[in-house]
This record gives C-alpha cells, sequence and structure tokens, in this order.
C-alpha cells in the first residue's frame, strides 16, 4: 500500500506492505471561517473580559506602557500569517485602543533553542507586521543582562524571566497546544517556563528527577512535575491575555482558545485530548514512522521516540525518517556533548551517571534522557533514525543505527528529499528479511501516520 505524510512544507509517499497497521490520530475539523473564530474568540474570551476591554483599562492605567506579544519559534507551527494568523489580529487590537506600533514587541520564546533569523522570521509572520514598524526580537536564554530576578519556584528553581516581558505593560502569549512529552501539552505556561527563562533555571523544571517520573508524559498535568513547575514560574509574573490554538495534522486551526493564562490553555487541553489519540493492540515488531514538523534536527526527533513506546516490545524495531533542515541537524552544542555518554550504554546506566555526585548537570541533558527512556523499552540497535541532512561524524555521536547503513550504497549520504522516502522502505524491508531469517513467521508491522503528533491509548 501506499501512504503519504508531510515534514513542513514537503509531501513524501512511502511504500509499506499490505499487512500494514496504518494508525493515525481521531483528529478533528478544521474551524471553517477562521477570521470570524478569531473575532468571537477576542471578543468573548475564556475566564476573562474582552480583548479590547483588557486593552482599555491596561492604556488607561498607562497610556504609554510597552506591549510584548510572545510567539513561539519555528519548531511549532503556529499560524502567524495567512487567514488563520493570530498575530496580526492582536496587533491590530492594540492599536484600536491607542497603543502605537513602535510600543509593540513581539517576542519569541526560543527557551534554550537557537535564535532566529531575520529571514526565519519574515517567513513566518505576517508581512503587514514588519510593515506596521512592529519589533521582532528573540528571547537570549544566556543574555544575563536582560533577565529579571523574581525568586524562587516551590522546588528552589531560581526565576529568571526575560526582562522586556516582565517590564512590559501589556503581556500577551500566544502557542499551540498539542501533545507534549514531558508537560503533558504546550502552550500557556510553556511560553514563559521555558519560553522565556534563563538557562540556569532549567536546571530543576527540566531536571532528572522531574523526567523520571512516569507522570511526565505526554497528556497528563495533574501531578505532572513539569506541568506544575512550569505554571509555579510562569505565574510568578502571569500574562493580562493568551491566545493559543490546536491544530490537526494538515496544520489547519481545529480550534482558537483565548482568554486567561491558565482556564482558556486547559479548554485547549480537552480539545487535544479528544483529538491525537490512536487506538492500538498490543505491541508490533516493527513501528515505521517519521518526525513531523518538529523534527528538524535530532534533538526534537526525541518526541517521536517516546511517541512511539507504547507500541514496542523488548525485541521490537522501530525506524524513525526526519528532515533535519536546522543550522544544526542534531542540535546545540550542549546536546552534542551529552549524547556520547548515552551511545551503546544502557538506560539505567545513563540515569545513574546523570544523578551521581561525580555529574555536572549540562543544559540539553533532559533531550538526551528522554532519548534514554526509549532505550528502557528497546536496544539501541533496534533504532535506526535518518536524517539525510547529517554527517558521518554525526552518527558516530548518535544513539542507535546509522539510517544510511540501511540504504543502497550510492545512496548513503545524499542530502536529497526522495532519500527519506528510500530509507523508511529499505529499512524496513531489511528489516522485515531480517526477522524471516530468524525464523519469525507472522511480523507485525504499524506505520505512525503522525509521527510524534499522535498519543497511543492502548486498547
Amino acid at each position: 500500500m501506499t501512504t503519504s505524510f508531510e515534514l513542513g512544507d514537503k509531501r513524501f509517499e512511502v511504500n509499506l506492505p499490505d499487512n500494514t497497521d496504518i494508525l493515525r490520530m481521531k483528529g478533528a475539523e478544521k474551524v471553517p471561517h477562521p477570521k470570524d473564530a478569531i473575532r468571537e474568540s477576542l471578543e468573548n474570551p475564556i475566564g476573562c473580559g474582552s480583548f479590547s476591554s483588557i486593552i482599555k483599562k491596561k492604556v488607561a492605567e498607562d497610556p504609554e506602557g510597552e506591549a510584548v506579544i510572545v510567539i513561539s519559534d519555528n519548531t511549532r507551527p503556529v499560524p502567524l500569517k495567512g487567514e488563520q494568523g493570530i498575530l496580526l489580529p492582536l496587533i491590530q487590537g492594540l492599536m484600536a485602543e491607542g497603543v502605537s506600533t513602535d510600543k509593540i514587541t513581539v517576542l519569541c520564546a526560543n527557551g534554550t533553542h537557537v535564535p532566529l533569523s531575520d529571514d526565519v522570521f519574515r517567513d513566518m509572520i505576517d508581512p503587514e507586521v514588519f510593515n506596521l514598524g512592529v519589533k521582532v526580537i528573540n528571547h537570549d536564554c544566556l543574555d544575563t543582562e536582560n533577565l529579571k530576578f523574581l525568586g524562587y519556584s516551590k522546588t528552589g528553581t531560581k526565576i529568571e524571566i526575560n526582562r522586556i516581558y516582565c517590564d512590559a505593560h501589556i503581556k500577551i502569549l500566544t502557542g499551540l497546544v498539542e501533545s507534549h512529552f514531558m508537560a503533558g501539552v504546550s502552550g500557556g505556561r510553556k511560553s514563559i517556563c521555558p519560553g522565556l527563562i534563563g538557562e540556569d533555571s532549567t536546571f530543576i523544571f527540566h531536571g532528572v528527577e522531574n523526567l523520571d517520573n512516569e507522570r511526565s508524559t505526554d497528556l497528563i498535568l495533574k501531578d505532572n512535575p513539569c506541568h506544575e513547575e512550569a505554571l509555579d514560574v510562569a505565574s510568578s509574573i502571569g500574562s493580562d491575555f493568551i491566545f493559543n490554538v490546536t491544530l490537526n495534522d494538515d496544520y489547519d486551526v481545529t480550534g482558537f482558545f483565548a482568554g486567561d493564562m491558565i482556564k482558556a490553555h486547559e479548554a485547549a487541553f480537552e480539545k487535544v485530548k479528544e483529538s491525537v489519540g490512536i487506538e492500538a493492540a498490543g505491541t508490533y515488531d516493527v513501528v515505521v514512522t517519521h518526525a513531523g514538523f518538529v523534527g528538524k534536527n535530532h534533538y526534537q526527533a526525541a518526541k517521536t521516540g517516546t511517541a512511539a513506546m507504547p507500541l514496542l516490545g523488548p525485541e521490537s524495531y522501530l525506524i524513525i525518517g526526519a528532515d533535519c533542515i536546522d543550522s544544526d541537524p542534531v542540535g546545540k552544542d550542549t546536546y552534542r556533548k551529552v549524547l556520547p555518554y548515552l551511545k551503546g550504554k544502557s538506560s539505567d546506566e545513563f540515569i545513574r551517571l546523570l544523578r551521581s555526585a561525580e555529574w555536572e548537570f549540562v543544559p540539553d541533558q533532559w533531550q538526551v534522557q528522554m532519548w534514554s527512556k526509549l532505550f528502557s523499552v528497546i536496544p539501541q540497535d533496534h533504532f535506526i533514525y535518518y536524517g539525510p541532512q547529517v554527517s558521518a561524524d554525526d552518527y558516530a555521536i548518535l544513539p542507535g543505527e546509522n539510517g544510511n547503513d540501511w540504504l543502497p550504497d550510492a545512496d548513503r549520504y545524499k542530502n536529497r528529499d526522495e532519500n527519506i522516502t528510500l530509507f523508511l522502505e529499505s529499512a524496513l524491508a531489511r528489516v522485515v528479511e531480517k526477522l524471516k531469517a530468524s525464523g519469525k513467521k507472522e511480523i507485525r508491522i504499524a506505520w505512525m501516520s503522525d509521527g510524534p503528533y499522535g498519543i497511543v491509548i492502548k486498547g
């Protein structure tokens, strides 16, 4: 059979054996008239007064006050332009109440991710935003001069948040609410923590203990220590208004959720729970999937690895194809620094190392820890990963099998889009052949159509 999938704005097709189980999330219908829905969301938000009434009151308090609108970086497909775009209506709403464009800043909540270039911003954002003269800038978690100390969280996190956001008189958050493999779902409070915090403030939020908790996983908020830490930190400064969205697998908006930081986010969470579930029974011999829009580098592809875990047994194979279009197809230097400690090691060995007195916390170790969860289920030589942009030297530090070794000789280390499909088909065929040679007669194969976005509900 042939099925298709998208990686960003690229569409791929892959041929699969006829006996493959195609696993798709339930999905949700797109909002039919997004402009009307945006207007309705701003006029009748969740848990607070209308956007215009809130801004009118804030302007009356301080007519010269600055306004900040927080956006996500390019790892989240938040609609910031076009008829579904949520950014320009917010700016126009501010302007309508007397906030001049030179008082408005769009602040990208990069967290510990790399800053975005002007070209990337212009690709993401409605051009009218730039035409109006609105500033668009990155948060820098390493710029200590631009962080404001606000005390400590309940767990002892040193709360340092972007100074521009803290000092703004009008604080607005935007974002995407989707399943998140640590914090339950994204969006809401995560725009601030980890989006706008300093690097040192991530040490507990992304620490070993939080991530090792079984409730630090997709679609769980209650008693999830990552969610609770993020909410605690974000609540230290709060927001005047949030505007979050939910999307389907075509990246169309399925819901607009505006209003109070907690109540609007909880409403979006309920929407996500209804739409992203995948029903599956038992485990599979081979699971094949892709890293989705978010999998722009190996760091982000960890979300796909953990999403596949409920489908895997100790002898299962996992095959992931990714389009690693980031400037670094692996991740930041700190992530690269930790990866070799997992390569070839068991999950238990790695976690013992992170817990040891000799280990000094390294930013981005949290994502390596999430990869280690996968290897508590399957051995590393049963995980095959491929991104055409990844070099041979880079593969040497990545846990698991080098996807190029599962391609025909002539196609190895070629940065071609078509190699993603070729890899998925070649690796699957070779794994099936290997299983048959071992004497296995019935081979269960699953294709996770939605990559990291569908969450398995065991039947």
